[in-house]
């Protein structure tokens, strides 16, 4: 074997964007295509629009102005402006910024100083504009390389500061912004900032009442327990009430950021609550028989937050600021006094919330004993059917947890039947991807209780395999990935797999971690080319491209597709739909117009969209002629 040549040659500096590009998911998690909230796409507009937050926060500007048009991003603040002489600094020179004052910026979203940089260094086209008291500085960049450094000039422009960028397609491959997506952040947005004011697109977005606003619209006024309870403190807003569902439901905030992944101050929160309501009724209740189906939501502003990673998901301060007193204390304090105080002034709230405890404590203990049956057989059934194809995604050789970037790409498929699974299983990655293989068609469990998630040997084995017995708190993966073939039958069992998660883990949905997989229909090809098709127009072009010379395959199932195709399916360039549920949808008229009796509306739904499909395909085709 050739000896490796090891000396100075072979040590290298990386520029700045040299070393954003190459590791792109130390900065803003994994890349994605846009189909996640997660993705960096949305990692890079929310780290452009953090810093005119700052500017509002600090009493500068009370309207920013975002559009996004074919990709290219436009944000627009009204605060103080970029000072002039440092404007190409501050989005190129890492560890520049405003942020490290701790006076001017003591409870900022952000404060290393890395944000705009990697936004910069990850598109390929990057323009920046300060305006500062009637003069006007621009500078430009392509992936982080300035192309053009422009003069101080004369503006009638308000103060305050512009960027544009287009992600880098090299790098964020087939991506696309989901109005879904960003329309819930800039309403994120709106709700911790009262008062500001701003415009997406040509809809305008503010909110009067924080965190009370947020409830409500993320919530159905007919499937709660009691009007939603508001506590706003110094540095701290909270939101509860009680619904109908078996999880909990909560959306934490520190300093503006959405910590999706929740961290110190949620913890407290749930605690609190526990806490205070036991003290309250005078009665150990079970924590569980507390929590369940609860509603909520926490803001907290800490002085230099320390986050568990760069895209700041996760809480990790214990302290409300470097010398200061504990994040559980702060929290504990304030909810103790403020929901006791609210709840003996508010007897019919105080006691819609001891019935809905004890109708969570009758459930549990009715369930016990037939859960402790159903996880014995879980455990049998899976050690001898092998129906988890599990990944290695979660513990290295260390037993501590992998990094942010793994955690969030890691994947489960729920396929039908062993070919399907057998493909997938062979194609996989199998650090970050998991197949759990379905017998048939799963239970339809619409309007049952969640007794049947236990009786029924399917249903139990993917809620273990999924580990969402108590909630998706230890959701084990990412992304749960339904996987069913293009016909009929697969498109029932789609059906079926929909009402379990939107039956009793509604939450797993709301958070953005239900996908269906999208796999090719066609195979059209020569002896030089292959194409894979996703639809009838996809298929017609590829015919033109090989100038009607080609075989073509119809794949009518998952297991007629070889596990090397598979490959380039499920890996970079997957292609997955995300399942999003509109804000105040009621998903008990969801599941009973599409799972419940065959009524004629749903007869006539069907009808009319059928057609609309058939008029889709005829007109492609006469395109094509």
């Amino acid at each position: 074997m050739a000896e490796v040549r090891y000396d100075e040659e072979n040590i290298r500096t990386l520029e700045w964007k040299e070393h954003i590009r190459m590791r792109p998911g130390m900065y803003i998690g994994k890349l994605g295509d846009g189909s996640s909230h997660e993705d960096g796409i949305y990692i890079l507009l929310k780290e452009v629009i953090d810093n005119s937050i700052d500017e509002y926060v600090m009493g500068h500007g009370k309207q920013i102005d975002i559009s996004i048009i074919d990709g290219t991003v436009r944000i627009r603040d009204f605060g103080r402006g970029i000072p002039l002489g440092k404007v190409v600094d501050c989005v190129s020179k890492i560890n520049t910024g405003g942020k490290y004052d701790s006076k001017a910026f003591k409870k900022s979203v952000g404060l290393n100083g890395v944000g705009t940089k990697a936004v910069n260094a990850l598109s390929s086209y990057f323009k920046v504009e300060a305006y500062r008291e009637s003069q006007a500085k621009m500078a430009s960049f392509e992936r982080g390389e300035l192309i053009k450094d422009s003069k101080i000039v004369k503006t009638d422009e308000p103060n305050g500061t512009c960027i544009e960028f287009t992600p880098d397609e090299s790098i964020f491959k087939h991506y696309k912004y989901r109005t879904e997506y960003i329309e819930n952040q800039i309403w994120n947005y709106a709700y911790l900032n009262a008062g500001l004011k701003i415009n997406f697109n040509g809809k305008t977005y503010v909110s009067k009442n924080g965190l009370l606003d947020l409830l409500e619209r993320k919530t159905d006024a007919t499937t709660l327990r009691y009007p939603i309870i508001h506590l706003l403190g110094e540095d701290i807003e909270v939101v509860m009430t009680h619904g109908q569902q078996y999880g909990e439901e909560y959306y934490s905030f520190v300093n503006g950021q959405n910590t999706t992944s929740g961290g110190t101050h949620l913890q407290a929160y749930r605690e609190a609550i526990v806490k205070t309501l036991r003290e309250f009724y005078n009665k150990n209740f079970d924590t569980r028989d507390v929590q369940a189906s609860i509603i909520g939501a926490i803001s907290l502003k800490v002085e230099e937050p320390v986050f568990e990673s760069q895209t700041k998901t996760k809480l990790g301060s214990q302290n409300m600021s470097p010398e200061g007193v504990s994040i559980r204390s702060f929290v504990t304090d304030f909810i103790k006094k403020n929901l006791d105080n609210y709840l003996h002034k508010n007897q019919e709230i105080s006691d819609a919330i001891l019935r809905r405890i004890q109708q969570s404590e009758r459930e549990r203990k009715e369930i016990s004993e037939i859960k402790k049956l159903a996880n014995q057989r879980a455990k049998k059934a899976a050690v001898h059917n092998k129906k988890l194809r599990d990944c290695r995604a979660h513990f290295n050789e260390t037993g501590k947890k992998f990094n942010e970037e793994t955690r969030l790409e890691s994947t489960i498929f729920i396929t039908e039947g062993d070919s399907a699974s057998g493909s997938l299983t062979k194609a996989r990655n199998v650090e970050t991807q998991a197949v759990f293989s379905l017998r048939g068609k799963p239970l339809n469990c619409y309007g049952m209780t969640k007794k049947v998630v236990y009786q029924n040997e399917e249903l139990n084995l993917l809620q273990h395999a999924l580990d969402i017995e108590h909630g998706i708190e230890n959701l084990r993966y990412n992304r749960v990935v339904i996987s069913t073939d293009a016909d009929v039958d697969g498109m029932h069992i789609r059906l079926l797999l929909l009402t379990f998660f939107l039956q009793f883990f509604p939450d797993l949905v709301k958070q953005g971690h239900l996908y269906i997989f999208d796999t090719p229909l066609f195979r059209v090809r020569d002896k030089q080319r292959t194409f894979y098709c996703y639809s009838e127009r996809e298929k017609q072009d590829a015919i033109k491209q090989l100038k009607g010379k080609a075989e073509i395959t119809r794949f009518k199932g998952l297991g007629e597709i070889s596990p090397h195709e598979f490959e380039d399916f499920i890996g970079k360039d997957i292609r997955l739909d995300p399942v999003i549920l509109q804000d105040k949808t009621n998903i008990e008229d969801i599941l009973s117009y599409y799972m419940g009796k065959n009524t004629p509306e749903r007869q006539e739904f069907i009808i009319e969209n059928l057609k609309f499909e058939l008029d889709e395909v005829e007109e492609e085709l006469v395109e094509m002629e």
